[in-house]
């Protein structure tokens, strides 16, 4: 049995990913620090709905997590001394374009001294295979449309966007110099059940079945590469099996839906799903909003074998299923 360990394991994205690695047969070593950024207790359902499908799935003994900072280097040491790691799925981090320009000293401090302490325990405890949560906000405002991996990303506009684009060629750098197989994935708007409650699909569905308005951000044109979670989880486990490949190993990959719906386009779907009629706040385009996000998925079809396969509407029924289930905060 391999052993993977998940940095924000009880995250959106994190809590999916560690359940599907279960459910494969991995072991898993879920670390989170469970901080403030939205309230922990949306973590803690999160990390519950991963306990119970590991006891659905007789894996009980298969899990553990630690509460921990990864930036913590002596708390990261007791992680990995604690069994032996095939594996690391980074997704730790703090995340969002807006804040990230009210605190970026914070998002450094988390995003890449964090990510630094974890490749030092990488190369330290001889862990070779790294999966890497990168963003497509390192595009910017690319005038290319679709984004391609090799599209020039050195003019990120925000410091989120940096300290993604930063991550990667940290990366890079304990590849080449220590032998970890990397892959380094840009996520392209991730939605779905569990999704963070500060997030567009997330806030707007809660406030419009509250009858309450929703920011809506410029004229509505700005377009974005919605993906729907099941389909981010699959390419993240493509990529850790691709990881496991022979030779030398490092490449960035897009992950997206490779097509892409305009804000109006969004809450006009919401307004389809739910049955209520959106009031719009309206305001003006934030500074580090990009205009469009667009995935060409191409290399990641071709190498991973990725295959993204939900449609947008569809995504948002089965998120607005599980909203509907959920208590309010």
């Amino acid at each position: 049995m391999e052993t993977i360990v998940v940095t924000g394991a009880a995250g959106f994205i994190g809590s999916h990913v560690c359940e599907a690695l279960l459910a494969e047969g991995y072991g898993v070593i879920g670390i989170d620090h469970f901080n403030d950024f939205y309230s922990p207790a949306v973590k803690e359902r999160n990390w519950e709905a991963v306990e119970t499908t590991a006891k659905r799935l007789g894996a009980g003994g298969r899990l553990r997590l630690f509460r921990s900072d990864i930036r913590d280097a002596g708390e990261m040491e007791q992680v990995f001394a604690s069994a032996p790691v095939d594996g690391v799925i980074h997704l730790a981090a703090y995340a969002g374009v807006r804040p990230s320009i009210q605190q970026p000293l914070l998002y450094t401090d988390v995003n890449l001294n964090g990510t630094l302490v974890l490749l030092d325990i990488l190369q330290k405890h001889q862990v070779k295979r790294l999966v890497f949560a990168s963003s497509s906000s390192v595009y910017g405002n690319n005038k290319k449309i679709p984004f391609s991996e090799d599209d020039f990303v050195d003019k990120p506009i925000s410091p989120y966007a940096a300290t993604k684009k930063a991550g990667e060629l940290l990366c890079h750098t304990w590849h080449h110099l220590y032998g970890i197989k990397t892959a380094c994935l840009r996520f392209f708007t991730v939605y779905g059940p569990r999704q963070r409650p500060d997030l567009a699909i997330h806030k707007f569905t809660r406030r419009m079945l509250a009858g309450e308005p929703i920011p809506f951000y410029g004229d509505g044109t700005s377009r974005r590469d919605y993906t729907y979670i099941d389909d981010i989880v699959d390419g993240v486990m493509r990529a850790l099996a691709w990881t496991k490949g022979e030779g030398s190993r490092f490449e960035v990959f897009n992950l997206g839906e490779s097509n892409t719906i305009s804000l109006s386009e969004m809450v006009r779907t919401l307004e389809n799903v739910l049955g209520v009629r959106a009031k719009l706040e309206r305001l003006p385009a934030q500074s580090g909003d990009v205009n469009v996000t667009y995935a060409d998925v191409s290399k990641a079809r071709r190498v991973l074998g990725y295959c993204p396969s939900t449609p947008f509407e569809e995504g948002i029924r089965r998120f607005v299923k599980w909203m509907n289930e959920q208590p309010q905060e």
